[in-house]
């Protein structure tokens, strides 16, 4: 007597008749993969058009370009939005652009940005607004110069590509 006689056919392997089951389980596993990527494509969409960093899965985060500014009483601007306070210019703070910034949610709220020039990615906190409707673009991530520091980049530079999203 054979070992395969002594166990069950559906433990030792599939018949011919189990061809076209496995066919349409493969055709329903691909299905769902399929709709899974359109889920995630869709709401990268939606967070997009609310104000929100799209990230892939790979974790780029947003792009943006980051600007320096100065945070401390007498500086470029007024206090800041999120707590009416100025801040030193070597705390890891940032002010975001009016779509980013969201109406004060990502108040006091932790980014994280990297570099596409150095590569290092830094956490830092919003503690403003860098209004899009008197002047600032909308791709803005306005940052401290500690920020800069932190990622090994020079303030002389002005402007620099960045990737965003929350940390």
């Amino acid at each position: 007597m054979s070992n395969a006689s002594q166990f069950p056919k559906h433990l030792i392997g599939p018949s011919s008749a189990s061809g076209p089951l496995l066919a349409m389980a493969n055709a329903k596993v691909v299905a769902l993969l399929a709709v899974l990527a359109l889920l995630q494509v869709s709401s990268c969409a939606i967070a997009r058009r609310h104000g929100e960093p799209s990230s892939s899965l790979r974790g780029e985060g947003t792009p943006a370009v980051m600007t320096v500014n100065g945070f401390q009483r007498g500086e470029e601007g007024g206090p800041s939005e999120c707590d009416g306070h100025f801040h030193s210019d070597g705390d890891m703070i940032v002010a975001l652009s009016t779509g980013w910034y969201a109406g004060g949610r990502r108040c006091r709220k932790a980014i994280r940005i990297t570099s596409a020039r150095t590569g290092r990615s830094v956490v830092a906190r919003v503690v403003d607004e860098c209004d899009s409707r008197r002047g600032c673009r909308d791709n803005i991530v306005d940052s401290s110069a500690a920020v800069w520091k932190a990622l090994g980049l020079d303030t002389d530079a002005g402007e620099v590509p960045v990737t965003w999203s929350d940390a």
